[in-house]
């Protein structure tokens, strides 16, 4: 598995982050969109996912909620663009309504059978960003992604393939 870069340089309200999957561009893609797939991977292990909507179209709206034994956390948002080369949304944690960020994600082909994410989400202040991070964001974003990659792993074997 891959690690993700994380950056979130100080006195800016912005973090980076970049992975790389060893998965088409395509498929990456389409684990972003489809929302069958969306709940096997985006988020910690230790949550179940619920999709209360998921409309991944520009103007579309999605909500879901993390949920275990200490609570539920919401989180919504608002699609912008869905192309593969311009994934665009806000995003907002509903525990903290009001500190909204604009998420890109840009999913690279780079050939044989791989692909690498880069994101850049801007806050409103860096005291946000701040805060995002010291909520223990990068840890949550790891684990989602080593879900994906177990899940890109899975959607690439071949019908009836043992695993």
């Amino acid at each position: 598995m891959s690690k993700t870069t994380i950056t979130a340089p100080a006195g800016v309200p912005f973090v980076d982050m970049e992975r790389e999957f060893v998965a088409p561009a395509a498929l990456v893609h389409r684990a972003y969109l489809e929302p069958e797939l969306v709940t096997q991977w985006l988020g910690p292990r230790k949550y179940e996912m619920v999709l209360d909507k998921w409309d991944a179209r520009a103007g579309g709206q999605y909500r879901y909620v993390h949920r275990n034994a200490d609570g539920e956390f919401g989180f919504h948002g608002v699609f912008h663009s869905m192309d593969i080369d311009n994934l665009v949304q806000t995003f907002e944690f509903e525990g903290v309504p009001g500190h909204v960020s604009l998420d890109q994600l840009v999913i690279e082909d780079l050939g044989g059978g791989r692909s690498r994410i880069k994101s850049h989400s801007v806050f409103q202040s860096v005291a946000d960003r701040d805060a995002m991070v010291e909520a223990g964001m990068g840890d949550g974003v790891e684990d989602g992604y080593d879900r994906l990659d177990e899940l890109l792993e899975k959607l690439q074997q071949p019908v009836g393939a043992a695993r």
